[in-house]
């Protein structure tokens, strides 16, 4: 009896490739829209899990890039839906020390991007951590340029509001 053995094929390789390059930049992406690092794994995962199946027609008729990163955004939503869906709470959990920990002011920007409505937080990770132009988020989002600089000026102005308010109290 030969040994069996497996076809190689040319699009896992062009998949590995691209994973490999990416997957850094993509981890950080999936970080950020989930606000955990794990979460963001996870996400990234599954996103990864649906374009390899889809691999070769993507590769053919699109852009991958673009294509994870719309699955990333939609996935995160569809997330988070679940989320709220599956974790009701009656009120809101009491804080019993009242303290507060020292804030890095990276943290601090994180935890304010964190707290923006979700098209909000998806339009600052692809403008600044994906660093997208106004139509490339637009594509990926699927809405007019004029949406993303509407939805950008608003996520701005909450977070210039956040950052001074943190000055007051620093």
């Amino acid at each position: 009896m030969t040994p069996r053995t497996e076809p190689t094929d040319t699009t896992d390789d062009g998949f590995t490739a691209f994973v490999a390059a990416g997957w850094r930049r993509y981890l950080w992406t999936a970080s950020v829209l989930t606000g955990d690092r794990h979460a963001g794994e996870e996400l990234l995962q599954e996103c990864l899990v649906k374009l390899y199946t889809r691999w070769r027609r993507v590769a053919r008729d699109g852009d991958p890039h673009a294509y994870l990163r719309r699955m990333l955004v939609n996935g995160n939503v569809s997330r988070w839906r679940r989320w709220l869906r599956e974790r009701p709470m009656a009120e809101t959990p009491d804080r019993s020390d009242g303290r507060s920990a020292p804030v890095e002011p990276h943290d601090a920007l994180q935890r304010a991007v964190l707290r923006l409505p979700r098209q909000q937080r998806a339009v600052i990770v692809l403008r600044y951590f994906e660093d997208l132009t106004e139509k490339e988020a637009a594509a990926v989002l699927g809405c007019s340029v004029g949406a993303i600089k509407s939805t950008h000026s608003r996520a701005m102005a909450k977070l210039r509001a956040e950052s001074a308010l943190l000055e007051t109290r620093g």
